[in-house]
C-alpha cells in the first residue's frame, strides 16, 4: 500500500500526519511512504529524518500519483480533493458533522474517507483514538497558557518575605482534556477543583487529587463518553451555580463540547466581571464558539481585568509531540485497514465501518 503525506495547508496547522519513527515501522510491515518535502519541518521533523526512515521525498503531483492512501491532519481544500483519484483512501480530521460541503465533495470524487473524529470509542480502537491523544496535549497546554498569563504563582511558596498562597484552579469538564488539565495544574502546585455533569467521573477527578465541585446538575454519559445535552432548565441552573462559585478561582479552564454542535455556554459575562482582576479563563471549546460568553475564538482578550484565552488548535502549538501521538493513531488505523501493507476493507468490521464517512456506492 502506497501512503502519501502532504504538507498541511490549513492556516496555523503545524502538525504532520506521520513522523519518521512511524514511517520506519510502516515500511517494515510492507507499506511504501511518500512525504512531501517540508511536510514535517514545522513540527520539528526535517526531511533527512524521513529519508533515513525509508520515505520517498517528493513534490507536486508526484506525491499523490499512484497513491493508495493520503494521510493528513486537517481536512483537504476543494482543489486538493479535485486532485485525488477516485477510490483513494483518505485519513484525517474531516469534520464530518459540521463540514457538509466538504464531505459532499469527497463523496462526489469517489474518495474512501476515514474521519479520525469518527473512530469508535471501543477498546479495540483505543490506539487509533486521535481525539483523545490531541485532547491530552490541549489539556496540558491550557494550563501552561494559564500559568503564563495569571498574575499569581501556581504553587504555595514559603519565603523570608512571607507565604504565598497557591493558585485556585477550576477545571470545567472532566473528559480527557479536563483530566490532563487537572493533573498538570496539580503538578504545578495549584489547589484544583473540577466540575462535570457526569457523576461517574467524580472518582477520576478525586484520584488526581482534585476536589469534585457538585453544583447539583447531573446528566448521563453517552456511548461516546460525552455528557448528554442538558435541558434549558438545567443549563440555567448550571450557569447560576457557576456564576456564584467562579469568583473563588484564579484560573478557570473550560473543556465542555458536544460533537457537531456549538459549545454550550457555561460562563456568562456577568460571572467574568465578578472574578478577581488578574484572573485567567482558558476556553478549550473556543473552536466551536466557546463555553464562555466573553470568549473570542482565535483571540486573547481582556474583560474587566480578566484574561480570556480563546486560542484555537492548541495541539498545533506543541506540534512535535502532538504529531508523534497523532502519527501513532494514524499508523494503528493503517495497520487495521491494510494488514501487512495490503488494503483490505471489511465493511462488517465495527472500526472500518464506523470511521468511514464517504465511499463509492456499489455500481457507481
Amino acid at each position: 500500500m502506497r501512503v502519501a503525506v502532504p504538507r498541511e495547508t490549513a492556516p496555523g496547522e503545524r502538525r504532520v500526519a506521520l513522523v519518521p519513527e512511524t514511517v520506519a515501522k510502516l515500511r517494515a510491515t510492507g507499506f511504501e511512504v511518500r512525504i512531501q518535502r517540508g511536510a514535517g519541518t514545522e513540527a520539528g521533523f526535517p526531511d533527512d529524518e524521513y529519508a533515513n526512515a525509508g520515505a520517498e521525498l517528493v513534490d507536486g503531483a508526484a506525491l499523490t500519483s499512484g497513491a493508495d492512501c493520503i494521510a493528513r491532519v486537517a481536512r483537504p481544500t476543494a482543489d486538493e480533493v479535485q486532485a485525488m483519484s477516485s477510490g483513494t483512501v483518505l485519513i484525517g480530521f474531516l469534520d464530518p458533522l459540521t463540514d457538509a460541503d466538504g464531505i459532499a465533495r469527497l463523496q462526489q470524487q469517489g474518495i474512501v474517507a476515514f474521519a479520525m473524529e469518527s473512530i469508535p470509542r471501543i477498546t479495540r480502537a483505543q490506539s487509533m483514538d486521535a481525539l483523545s491523544s490531541q485532547a491530552t496535549v490541549a489539556g496540558y497546554k491550557a494550563v501552561v497558557l494559564a500559568a503564563d498569563r495569571v498574575q499569581r504563582l501556581f504553587p504555595m511558596l514559603m519565603t523570608a518575605a512571607g507565604t504565598i498562597a497557591p493558585v485556585r484552579a477550576l477545571i470545567i469538564g472532566a473528559g480527557v482534556a479536563g483530566l490532563q488539565a487537572i493533573a498538570t495544574a496539580r503538578r504545578l502546585g495549584a489547589v484544583v477543583s473540577a466540575f462535570d455533569v457526569r457523576p461517574a467521573v467524580q472518582e477520576q477527578v478525586e484520584s488526581l487529587g482534585a476536589a469534585f465541585l457538585d453544583l447539583g446538575v447531573r446528566t448521563e454519559e453517552t456511548a461516546g463518553g460525552y455528557a448528554s445535552e442538558l435541558t434549558p432548565e438545567q443549563q440555567a441552573k448550571q450557569q447560576a451555580a457557576l456564576e456564584e462559585r467562579i469568583p473563588d478561582f484564579d484560573v478557570v479552564i473550560t473543556t465542555a463540547a458536544i460533537p457537531g454542535r456549538p459549545a454550550p455556554k457555561l460562563i456568562p459575562k456577568s460571572a467574568v466581571e465578578r472574578m478577581r482582576s488578574g484572573s485567567v479563563i482558558v476556553d478549550l471549546a473556543a473552536e466551536t464558539g466557546g463555553n464562555c460568553e466573553a470568549t473570542v475564538p482565535g483571540e486573547v482578550v481582556e474583560r474587566a481585568g480578566v484574561t480570556v484565552i480563546g486560542t484555537t488548535n492548541l495541539p498545533s502549538l506543541m506540534a512535535y509531540h502532538s504529531s508523534q501521538l497523532y502519527s501513532r493513531n494514524v499508523s494503528a488505523l493503517l495497520l487495521h485497514l491494510a494488514p501487512n501493507g495490503e488494503l483490505t476493507l471489511d465493511w462488517d468490521d465495527e472500526i472500518t465501518a464506523g470511521a468511514c464517512v464517504t465511499r463509492p456506492v456499489s455500481g457507481e
